[in-house]
């Protein structure tokens, strides 16, 4: 996979920098803006008081007139966002719960996927879409769904997630950096998660590759977003009494980066999915279904880790802790395997 590098922001130099989860957002965003001046941010709260989830700070002074504050109506700014995409505009726009991602779904499903194709590739539209989702926040049940998987039906639309600091300003960048429309869900449960990014570098030709950031030769999981923080908790508690664990951080749900779980299963014939979302429609389901067509040798059936099928995720603390999958789900779940 090769990497490329890009004018970083004048008081930014390009090395190896632990920071948070939030603050490689921010990084990525304003190396992104530093690099292109047709790269814009909009949405609602974006300029203010760096944002609802604090990631764009320091943003609109860096960059005046390029960040902008929208009204509270996601169809109508992601439609301006794929007319300035078509006047040679790259807008980056945040839309501040995956759960109102929906609320623009003209532009999602009927727009953003299908303009190039319906223009016979004489237009593209460069959208990069940001969204906040995931549970463990006590934010309720119309404000914490991941929604990653919502959106993989679509030729046409790019379908990215992050589980790590590096993963979010490798992904966002590549995004920007797209000719594509690419939606993006970050987790909001994440924020606050510290890592080491190598600032300044991206794969250029990284989309559709997945992360495997821990080997192992006895069991495959392959999570995304919180799921793979606690993915790897998990692979740490098994390592302790002999289980192997190799974790995979899937990143790109369109499209999914089934080789490189096929090559890990290989080694492993086991597989584990864990997903904070029901399994029925979603990028496990599919998984499992591409490499069975495939003609992956099983050693054990695949087990899936995830929401329950007819549960939402509740406010109180101590149900939603229950309904999200835990690292103790994860242990079990391994371990069960035959």
């Amino acid at each position: 996979m090769s990497t490329q590098s890009e004018q970083l922001a004048p008081d930014v130099v390009s090395e190896k920098l632990e920071m948070t989860y939030r603050e490689a957002v921010n990084a990525a965003l304003t190396d992104a803006m530093a690099a292109d001046p047709a790269v814009y941010l909009l949405g609602e709260d974006v300029a203010s008081d760096g944002g609802a989830f604090k990631t764009n700070s320091g943003l609109p002074d860096r960059f005046p007139g390029r960040v902008k504050n929208t009204p509270i109506c996601e169809n109508t700014f992601v439609g301006a966002a794929i007319g300035m995409s078509l006047t040679g505009l790259r807008p980056v726009v945040e839309i501040m719960f995956s759960d109102f991602l929906p609320t623009a779904g003209d532009a999602l499903i009927e727009e953003l996927p299908k303009f190039r194709f319906m223009t016979g590739g004489q237009c593209s539209v460069p959208v990069t879409i940001r969204s906040m989702g995931g549970g463990a926040g006590r934010f309720g049940t119309q404000h914490s769904a991941t929604g990653e998987s919502w959106f993989m039906a679509l030729p046409g639309l790019l379908v990215a997630t992050a589980g790590t600091p590096a993963g979010i300003y490798d992904v966002l960048r590549t995004a920007i950096a797209h000719p594509d429309p690419v939606l993006v869900i970050e987790h909001k449960g994440l924020y606050g998660r510290k890592g080491v990014v190598r600032r300044g570098e991206y794969a250029a030709d990284g989309v559709g590759h997945a992360a495997v950031l821990r080997e192992g030769g006895d069991v495959t999981i392959v999570a995304t977003l919180l799921m793979l923080e606690r993915a790897q908790r998990a692979a740490e508690q098994l390592a302790r009494d002999g289980i192997d664990v190799e974790v995979i951080d899937l990143r790109w749900i369109r499209p999914l980066d089934v080789p490189t779980v096929a090559h890990s299963l290989e080694k492993t014939g086991r597989l584990v999915v864990v997903e904070e979302q029901v399994h029925s429609g979603g990028w496990g389901a599919t998984l499992i279904s591409r490499l069975t067509l495939e003609g992956t040798n099983w050693s054990s059936a695949p087990r899936v880790i995830g929401l329950a099928e007819d549960v939402l995720i509740p406010y109180g603390p101590e149900l939603e802790d229950q309904v999200i999958p835990t690292v103790d789900a994860i242990v079990t779940g391994v371990r069960e395997l035959s």
